[in-house]
């Protein structure tokens, strides 16, 4: 082979290989790489994108709880007896003063009449009391003035003095024993007055525990007594939060809240904290809480269940005209992994930390790293107190995309995009009927024509 004919080879390879390379810059994977982007192939990652705005946020704390009526009445006996009727069933409405329950009277009749039986019995030793007291007396006024003459010795003297300080005593304890047979037939009487349970609210029967012959028992200190029935005012109705400890620091009287309840997914409540407890209660897990009351606002004439669970957003403090952005735009990135330029002199970097909050801002169509220090946050958006000013547009999604996002990466608008396809089918739609209007045409021009064939045959 000749030395012409090796430069030729090398003239038409390199000739093929510039031509292949020139193709594949101006490919779509080509002009990623180079930074060049076709109408067709839009260049860089889409995002989505968000401006900056200033708004009102407020802090809260959540916390679980139920809902319980603010009164709440359980009606127990005060005497041991049967149950004799029920007037009012479960879910019945009853006025404060009406007769509930009425128990057997028969046993406390009974106690009463002996109470009364034994009164008289103390009013009979009483009068024999005063009847040897008076004896007892006499006597002892006799001998003194026997004694006094020397017609009785000291010894008559002092057994009689004796004898009239027993009369006085024996008429003493009588006189007690009057006493207490009159409270016992004062007790006997509210016993049986007690037969007749009334009720001390007007409300509605929430439970009925106990049913027409059973026996109802009176509590002790080791052994509860019988609860009848629960009667409770549910046109006031509060919610009892457990507030977890680590976060009731900030929670005050008076604060404003939000109560969302299971049972009504289409609804929520307002309230304002009205108590707090003072000691901590510990549930079986081991978890400290505290009580919160809230007091539920609610419509004239509504009413709830009793024993709902719900749970609640506490305003403890509000922030208002702040700069606002969504917490998930707000990242976390090593800083050792930030380049030099963003993280040297950053008054928004902790040096001495692992971990920056960065958002990613999005300048000449490059997602550019933006440390910032962040304040409160709510469910959606978090305050951002130094790093960002008003309008910026930062990148806000989607949620793969921000764990993948770098440094000076490029990025494009989906939104923007989404638009544009929207406008290009909007801008085809009339073609297409043209198209339909002009096939409609060819098809009646060819009917047309096959008819006049038909009538020359």
């Amino acid at each position: 082979m000749g030395f012409g004919k090796i430069i030729g080879i090398t003239v038409v390879g390199i000739g093929i290989m510039g031509a292949v390379g020139f193709m594949i810059v101006k490919s779509p994977i080509g002009q990623k790489f180079t930074g060049q982007a076709t109408s067709n192939e839009p260049f860089g990652t889409p995002v989505r994108l968000q401006a900056v705005e200033r708004g009102d946020l407020q802090r809260t704390v959540s916390a679980p709880g139920s809902i319980e009526p603010k009164t709440l009445v359980n009606i127990s006996s005060q005497v041991s007896a049967k149950v004799l009727a029920l007037p009012f069933r479960e879910g019945d409405l009853v006025h404060e003063g009406d007769v509930v329950v009425r128990l057997d009277p028969q046993n406390l009749v009974a106690a009463l009449d002996s109470a009364k039986a034994g009164l008289k019995q103390q009013q009979a030793s009483l009068l024999g009391s005063e009847a040897t007291l008076i004896n007892a007396r006499l006597q002892y006024e006799r001998l003194q003035s026997l004694y006094e003459t020397g017609d009785a010795t000291k010894a008559e003297l002092d057994a009689a003095e004796a004898e009239f300080l027993r009369a006085q005593s024996s008429k003493a304890f009588n006189e007690a024993s009057i006493e207490q047979a009159e409270a016992r037939i004062e007790q006997a009487e509210k016993d049986l007055d007690n037969t007749n349970i009334t009720s001390s609210i007007t409300g509605l029967v929430i439970s009925l525990s106990t049913e027409v012959g059973e026996t109802v028992i009176v509590g002790t200190t080791n052994n509860p007594g019988s609860i009848i029935m629960e009667i409770a005012d549910l046109s006031e109705m509060l919610l009892k939060a457990a507030v977890d400890e680590a976060n009731i620091a900030p929670v005050e009287i008076g604060q404003d809240t939000t109560i969302f309840i299971n049972a009504y997914t289409d609804r929520t409540y307002t309230g304002t904290v009205s108590n707090i407890a003072r000691k901590r209660q510990v549930a079986s897990d081991g978890t400290g809480t505290f009580e919160v009351v809230i007091p539920i606002d609610l419509a004239e004439g509504e009413t709830l269940y009793t024993g709902l669970t719900a749970s609640t957003d506490i305003a403890v403090e509000h922030f208002y005209d702040a700069m606002l952005v969504p917490s998930q735009a707000v990242l976390d990135r090593r800083i050792e992994d930030l380049p030099e330029e963003v993280r040297k002199n950053n008054e928004n970097i902790d040096q001495n930390k692992t971990f920056a909050r960065v958002v990613y801002k999005v300048v000449d169509g490059k997602a550019i790293a933006t440390p910032v220090l962040v304040g409160a946050s709510d469910l959606t958006s978090s305050v951002i107190t130094a790093g960002l000013e008003e309008g910026d547009m930062v990148i806000v999604g989607p949620y793969r995309e921000l764990l993948n996002l770098r440094h000076d990466m490029a990025v494009r608008d989906m939104n923007a995009e989404s638009e544009d396809d929207a406008d290009t089918s909007d801008a085809d739609e009339p073609d297409v009927e043209e198209s339909d209007s002009a096939s409609d045409d060819d098809s009646e021009s060819t009917s047309e024509a096959e008819e006049s064939e038909e009538d020359d045959s």
